[in-house]
């Protein structure tokens, strides 16, 4: 038994540095690099990337919503082409940074990510717009949502991801961050979640339900105040439960 872990990374911005991506970046499998529209610069985005392949951790681009203001936590009404369009400019813009110009996934960011989660047409225009740049370019995506089918439409590598510092619904979207408890902070209280998510593929909903999640990758927010020692945490607990830590392979899953 294995899983991904990954983390959202190269969200400072100027002089502007937000979170320990030096010290998490050691820990993790693959790091979802911030490209611009909602946090990061070309700056921080050639940083991010450096330290990543120093450390031999698999590199992702996370594209958003154009909310730099709103850190890409807000809706935004897009038409799906806009959409496709952004994310292929975003996408694009990261791979420049990586060595042989070749992205090992791409997850979506906070108000898009979720939106996408329930709305087919736009996971798609998400799913091409990544397919324009790399059709064998795996997306990340929540377990169970419109974002997987929607990869799976249209024939693109994807990933289940769930998430062991937020709190679910029983319909086996997120709590969203605005309602109490949606966001968890006690890092072995997540590591404790995040094996039994793995080994039941399931995870407890904030009201109680069972929910059936596939899990390949799990991933634990780079913004979380607790963020470090949640991945020291999580390791510690994997290791213990014999589960090894990977990166994502589309030709296993």
């Amino acid at each position: 038994m294995k899983v991904d872990l990954n983390s959202d990374l190269g969200e400072g911005f100027g002089h502007y540095v937000l979170g320990n991506d030096e010290q998490i970046l050691p820990l993790i499998t693959a790091a979802n690099v911030a490209c611009g529209f909602h946090a990061g610069d070309p700056n921080v985005m050639a940083q991010t990337v450096a330290i990543a392949e120093k450390n031999g951790v698999a590199i992702g681009a996370h594209p958003s919503y154009p909310d730099r203001i709103g850190f890409g936590r807000r809706h935004m009404d897009m038409q799906p082409e806009n959409v496709e369009n952004m994310i292929t400019y975003q996408v694009a813009a990261l791979q420049g940074f990586v060595k042989g110009h070749r992205l090992h996934h791409v997850k979506p960011h906070g108000a898009l990510y979720n939106a996408a989660a329930k709305s087919l047409p736009l996971a798609l225009a998400i799913c091409r717009g990544i397919k324009r740049v790399d059709p064998e370019l795996p997306i990340y995506g929540l377990a169970g949502s419109q974002l997987i089918t929607a990869a799976r439409e249209i024939g693109l590598p994807y990933a289940s991801e769930v998430f062991a510092d937020r709190a679910y619904q029983a319909d086996g979207t997120l709590v969203p961050r605005v309602k109490p408890h949606a966001v968890l902070h006690d890092p072995q209280e997540v590591a404790k979640r995040a094996v039994h998510m793995i080994q039941d593929q399931a995870v407890t909903a904030i009201t109680g339900e069972h929910v059936e999640l596939q899990v390949d990758t799990i991933c634990v927010h780079g913004d979380n105040e607790e963020a470090l020692a949640i991945v020291r945490a999580l390791r510690s607990a994997l290791k213990d439960a014999a589960i090894e830590i990977a990166p994502f392979d589309p030709h296993h899953a």
